[in-house]
C-alpha cells in the first residue's frame, strides 16, 4: 500500500481532572474522548469533526501491541522542537498499553519520571496534549506521542511542528507499521469475508454491524464481548445438535413403516393360503380327506394351520380313493360302478378291504 501522510493534530487534556484524588501524577490517563470532537480552536477544517469509536480504537490498540518501543511523554512537545531548536527532548513519562472505555482510549500503565511526578504533583503541570493522526474523514488513525504543557494554544500545531511530524511518520519505521497494519486490514477481510479490493471504510461498515449485532444496537464495544469464548459456545452447541440429529440411515418415516408392514401381511397371507393349498391338495389325493370336508378344512386352515396340519398328519389315508385293483383299468365284460360318497364311507368303515368292498357293490347293486 502507497503511504498517505495523514493529516496531524494534538488536543490538551486537564489534567486535574484525571489525576489521583490525593494529587499524585495518575497512573492512568485518558488520552481521546470518545465519539465526536472538536478542538476549543474550532478544528478541524477539512471534516465536520473528529471520530473515535470501538472499532478505530481497535486498531490503535492492536498497533500499540505491536510497538517494540513504548510512547513517549515529554514536554512542551519537546520532540518535535528539538529538530529545529537542537535542544534535548528528555522525557517525562512513558506508556505502552491501551484501552478503549465507554468514554474514550486511556493509557493505562503510565511511568512518570521522578521529576515530572512532582511537578504534576505540584500542579506545575496542569495539561497533556496528546498528538494523533486522522483521515479526511475525521476518524482517528494513529497515536504519535503525549506531551506535559500549560499551553492550550498547543491544540493548533504550528506548521514547523507539522513538518517534522509529516518526516517523523515517513520514517522506516513507519512504514513497518503500515505493513503491520496492511496485514490487520487483510485479517480483517479474512474475518469478515469482504474481497479483497475491500477498503477501510468497507470493513469499518461491517465491524460496526457486527458490533451493533453484539450489543443488541446498543453501540457497545466488540472489546466487551469475549469473542473467543463465544466462538467456542457456539460450536460447542453446534456439536450438541449434530450429535442429536436422527440419523436417516436408522429410522423410517411413519408411512413407509405402514407400507412395509401391508407388504409383510400380504406376503403372509400368500404364502399361509400357498400352505393350505398343499395341505388340502395332497390330503384330497391320497385319502384323508373326502371331497365334502374340503370347505370345513379350508376354512380351518386359514383360522387356524397347525390345527389343520394336526388333524391331516393323523387322519388315515383311503387306499381306494387313491389306487384302484386294474390300475385304473375296468374289468373285462365289466362296467365299473360308480362309487357316490356313502359307499365311499362304508368302505372307510371296513378299512379298504377290496373284499369288502366288493361284497358291498354287489349288496348295493
Amino acid at each position: 500500500m502507497a503511504h498517505l501522510t495523514p493529516f496531524i493534530a494534538a488536543l490538551t487534556v486537564d489534567l486535574s481532572q484525571i489525576g489521583n484524588a490525593d494529587g499524585e501524577a495518575p497512573r492512568v490517563i485518558k488520552l481521546l474522548p470518545a465519539g465526536t470532537f472538536r478542538a476549543r480552536d474550532g478544528r478541524p477544517a477539512e471534516c465536520a469533526a473528529w471520530t473515535l469509536d470501538g472499532v478505530l480504537a481497535a486498531i490503535l490498540i492492536t498497533a500499540a501491541n505491536q510497538r517494540e518501543t513504548r510512547y513517549v511523554i515529554d514536554y512542551e512537545h519537546q520532540t518535535l522542537r528539538s529538530e529545529h531548536n537542537g535542544q534535548p527532548a528528555p522525557a517525562s513519562g512513558w506508556f505502552g498499553v491501551l484501552e478503549w472505555r465507554e468514554d474514550g482510549l486511556y493509557a493505562t500503565d503510565v511511568e512518570w519520571t521522578d521529576k515530572a511526578a512532582a511537578m504534576i504533583a505540584a500542579k506545575e503541570y496542569r495539561y497533556l496534549s496528546p498528538v494523533f493522526t486522522y483521515d479526511k474523514h475525521g476518524r482517528v488513525t494513529g497515536l504519535l506521542h503525549v506531551a506535559l504543557t500549560n499551553n492550550p494554544a498547543l491544540d493548533e500545531l504550528p506548521e514547523l511542528q507539522v513538518a517534522v511530524l509529516s518526516r517523523l511518520i515517513s520514517t522506516p519505521s513507519t512504514t513497518q507499521e503500515d505493513s503491520a497494519m496492511d496485514e490487520l486490514i487483510e485479517q480483517l477481510r479474512w474475518l469478515l469475508n469482504l474481497p479483497v479490493g475491500a477498503t477501510a471504510d468497507d470493513i469499518q461498515t461491517q465491524l460496526q454491524k457486527l458490533i451493533d449485532q453484539l450489543s443488541n444496537g446498543q453501540g457497545t464495544a466488540a472489546a466487551s464481548v469475549d469473542l473467543v469464548s463465544l466462538f467456542g459456545t457456539q460450536q460447542q452447541r453446534i456439536a450438541a445438535l449434530s450429535a442429536n440429529q436422527v440419523d436417516p440411515a436408522r429410522f423410517v418415516s411413519v408411512e413407509t413403516m405402514r407400507a412395509l408392514q401391508e407388504q409383510v401381511a400380504a406376503l403372509t397371507a400368500q404364502q399361509h393360503g400357498r400352505a393350505v393349498d398343499e395341505l388340502i391338495t395332497a390330503a384330497l389325493s391320497d385319502g384323508r380327506l373326502l371331497a365334502v370336508q374340503e370347505s370345513w378344512a379350508r376354512d380351518l386352515g386359514k383360522k387356524d394351520l397347525p390345527t389343520l396340519q394336526s388333524y391331516l398328519a393323523t387322519a388315515p389315508a383311503i387306499a381306494a380313493l387313491s389306487t384302484t385293483q386294474t390300475q385304473g383299468q375296468p374289468p373285462a365284460g365289466s362296467v365299473t360302478p360308480t362309487l357316490d360318497a356313502d359307499t365311499l364311507a362304508v368302505c372307510s368303515m371296513f378299512g379298504n378291504d377290496p373284499d369288502a368292498v366288493a361284497a358291498v357293490m354287489k349288496e348295493q347293486a
